[in-house]
């Protein structure tokens, strides 16, 4: 066993006026959220940029159609968009304007290489082909703002898509959802009440709920370390109440984002890697001319999951779908991935989840943190198949994961290590009644993944 406690440098101030330290950083105050707000307006070299993501959206913040509306987004950048990659560089220095950056040009990278598949899927036609290439006045800053920030050169969920991309209408109210606006859309986002704002602000509101999480994570690994139960237990509990108001955020997606919305604006997050539109990759001209490949934005970037996965030593089964969840560790915030490995490595040498059933309430405290564990991954199974399954046959998700199995991957590991977690706190109050609906839930998983798998020829794994 170790016994030196947890020494990750988790932040407790989050200096949000310094902008030489990155954008991302874990806190115990903000979790995964960003240090600070994220920037909403680029300096002054960049005024064309603005000027394109206003009038991108199918309907802009004026309530116009714009660019994507008429299909004419992707000439437009030709016809106005310079290559300021020496611009970028008077700002390297400013890892908070990186980030900004680093947003809206990977909001600029993916409507211009998916507004075809955008009109054909208008038309009620397959996605197609996307655009093979990306033009320099967009690859060469991508790739260099990437680089200096730690991202992939490709829309990401935290670094741009979602977590670096909200304001606050009001920054005296903070950030209660009804305050909570987009900085870029792609549909009809900038409108707060839309799917897409919905949908998007609902994760912001979610991650919100991570400083918990992250409080939680230290204190039970300080207590596992020095063999302190009370600690350890005191740190279980903040762990679940904070996962509890992550779930009750994430229930609010039915009402802040419509089903049958969803695919109007999913196409624009989907990736390159194991996607139909980009078979060969993507050229990024002025780069190289290998074509180059990356997933797509997908919740299973967020940090919160993953960082439960690594903590309570849930154990994943050895298949190539878990290949895909590790490999979506490469697309995540530097900070981020070397916390959740920090945490993965301490849980190991201290042994939390040997600590957690040598003691009945520990035993119950950390099965309670798993049924939260399982709840959220149940309602993600449960979104993808309303919002996805019932309304698409593309077999890959977003990320470019399979879109029938890759889910319940993850779900039934964690149902799997409830039975086993179960016989050390049977006497319990209320681990039965957690245990009916673990029963209940991996009956009903195993026969909706095999309607779908046989709907759609796919081998259930």
């Amino acid at each position: 066993m170790a016994s030196s406690a947890f020494d990750f440098h988790v932040l407790t101030d989050t200096r949000n006026d310094d902008h030489s330290l990155p954008a991302f950083m874990v806190s115990t105050t903000r979790g995964f959220l960003p240090r600070q707000e994220p920037v909403t307006k680029l300096p002054k070299e960049f005024q064309v940029v603005d000027s394109l993501l206003d009038r991108m959206p199918v309907k802009t913040l004026s309530g116009e159609p714009g660019l994507l509306a008429s299909f004419t987004f992707g000439d437009t950048v030709l016809k106005e968009l310079p290559e300021l990659t020496s611009e970028v560089e008077k700002y390297r220095d400013d890892l908070v304007v990186m980030n900004a950056l680093y947003r809206d040009y990977s909001f600029l990278a993916s409507a211009y290489l998916l507004e075809p598949c955008h009109e054909r899927y208008l038309r009620g036609e397959p996605y197609g082909l996307g655009r093979q290439s990306l033009p320099k006045s967009i690859a060469r800053p991508i790739v260099k703002v990437a680089e200096i920030v730690g991202f992939k050169p490709f829309m990401e969920y935290a670094g741009s898509y979602a977590l670096f991309n909200y304001y606050m209408k009001d920054p005296e109210k903070g950030l209660d959802y009804e305050n909570l606006r987009l900085v870029r859309a792609f549909e009809h986002g900038l409108d707060p009440t839309s799917s897409e704002a919905g949908f998007v602000l609902v994760h912001v509101a979610m991650v919100k709920e991570s400083g918990a999480l992250v409080k939680g994570t230290v204190e039970m690994l300080d207590g596992s370390t020095s063999q302190n139960r009370e600690k350890f237990d005191a740190g279980l509990r903040t762990l679940v109440d904070g996962l509890r108001k992550v779930n009750g955020v994430m229930n609010t997606m039915w009402n802040r984002s419509k089903p049958q919305s969803y695919t109007g604006f999913r196409t624009f997050i989907f990736g390159i890697t194991s996607q139909s539109m980009f078979p060969n990759g993507v050229v990024y001209e002025g780069i190289s001319d290998e074509p180059m490949s990356f997933r797509g934005e997908s919740g299973a970037n967020d940090s919160m999951i993953p960082l439960c996965d690594n903590l309570l030593e849930i154990e994943m089964p050895q298949t190539p779908l878990t290949d895909i969840l590790q490999d979506f560790r490469q697309y995540r915030p530097g900070n981020h991935r070397a916390f959740l490995e920090a945490v993965r490595e301490c849980a190991h040498e201290s042994g939390v989840k040997e600590f957690a059933l040598k003691d009945s309430i520990s035993a119950a405290l950390y099965l309670q943190a798993l049924d939260q564990v399982r709840d959220f991954r149940w309602r993600h199974w449960c979104f993808t198949r309303e919002y996805i399954l019932k309304r698409t046959t593309h077999p890959t998700a977003t990320g470019g994961s399979p879109i029938v199995t890759w889910l319940p991957n993850q779900l039934q590991a964690v149902m799997a290590q409830m039975v086993d977690t179960a016989v050390h706190c049977t006497s319990i109050h209320g681990v039965s009644d957690i245990m009916d609906t673990v029963n209940l839930q991996r009956e009903t998983l195993k026969k909706e993944v095999a309607k779908y798998c046989g709907e759609r020829g796919v081998v259930a794994s």
